[in-house]
């Protein structure tokens, strides 16, 4: 059964850096969508990243673009999301989820996706 498990959340200071990793199993990263998603508390659920492990396109929402990068590593079966210059609005508990391809017609929609991790906290803050 398709298993996503989200780690590498924790506390960082306003223009810190962290790195989040979505392992996944019960499949194999050969085509599909892989996305990032955060939720902050009274907020919806937004869509932060996607990478395409087709052709390796990446997306990434305006509010990140430049500070977020991310990248997969198909031998660890492993999605990563690299977060440079953290500001305190990036606190949210951060989700990854996979849709096999194609996409309908957004990557950073998250009714795109049918598979969900449970979530790692990240909190930037001083």
């Amino acid at each position: 059964q398709v298993q996503l498990v989200e780690s590498g959340g924790g506390l960082a200071q306003p223009g810190g850096s962290l790195r989040l990793s979505c392992a996944a199993s019960g499949f194999t990263l050969d085509y599909y969508a892989i996305g990032w998603f955060r939720q902050a508390p009274g907020k919806e659920r937004e869509g932060v990243s996607s990478i395409s492990t087709s052709d390796g396109s990446t997306y990434y929402a305006y509010s990140v673009e430049g500070r977020f990068t991310i990248s997969r590593d198909n031998a660890k079966n492993t999605v990563y999301l690299k977060m440079n210059n953290l500001k305190p609005e990036d606190t949210a508990v951060y989700y990854c989820a996979a849709q096999y391809l194609p996409i309908r017609s957004n990557f950073l929609a998250r009714d795109e996706y049918d598979y969900w991790g449970q979530g790692t906290q990240v909190t930037v803050s001083s």
